[in-house]
């Protein structure tokens, strides 16, 4: 079943009753979070990888707030509304809930996805096993039983570069 870009963004509460049916009836559910202030192509071979992965594909999106308190105060350039129904509409996303928190540690308990993914960026220098001190989240999937994966990064592809490319262009008066 298909379903619309609204019935993908839902509430925390309501998001895991369906995680909970859906993994008993033996679906996996993989589970990811971010900014995603500005749509770019490592973000879509991301999120393709991560929902090969399982059944279905969660996104946890930082709310407006939660982004400025990341990435300072002239961001997002793109409203928490608007990142979720771009999201939305994308094939390989199912599902979609906005959080506050500083990190989605709770969203994630909340939730308890059978696959947490990052990008291999939070891995730890020492090995390419996630980052305690920069994942939070990690502990909280292992505690349950749950798998961490953390993705291979596409080097040039991130909104941060994205940015500084747009503000080299120069302004045509």
């Amino acid at each position: 079943m298909q379903l619309s870009i609204q019935q993908k963004i839902l509430a925390r509460a309501t998001l895991a009753d369906i995680v909970r049916q859906r993994q008993a009836a033996g679906e996996q559910a993989v589970f990811t979070n971010g900014c995603f202030d500005l749509l770019h192509l490592g973000h879509v071979r991301y999120l393709q990888e991560a929902r090969d992965l399982g059944d279905f594909l969660i996104i946890g999106l930082n709310a407006d707030a939660s982004v400025r308190r990341l990435k300072g105060e002239e961001r997002p350039l793109v409203p928490q509304e608007e990142r979720a129904e771009i999201l939305a509409a994308l094939q390989m996303v199912d599902y979609i809930t906005i959080f506050d928190e500083p990190t989605a540690e709770e969203l994630v308990n909340t939730l308890r996805p059978s696959i947490y993914v990052k990008g291999a960026d939070y891995a730890s220098v020492q090995n390419s096993l996630p980052d305690p001190k920069r994942l939070p989240e990690a502990a909280v999937v292992q505690a349950y039983g749950g798998s961490v994966r953390l993705l291979a990064y596409i080097p040039n592809h991130s909104t941060t570069e994205l940015i500084a490319r747009i503000q080299r262009l120069p302004s045509r008066s």
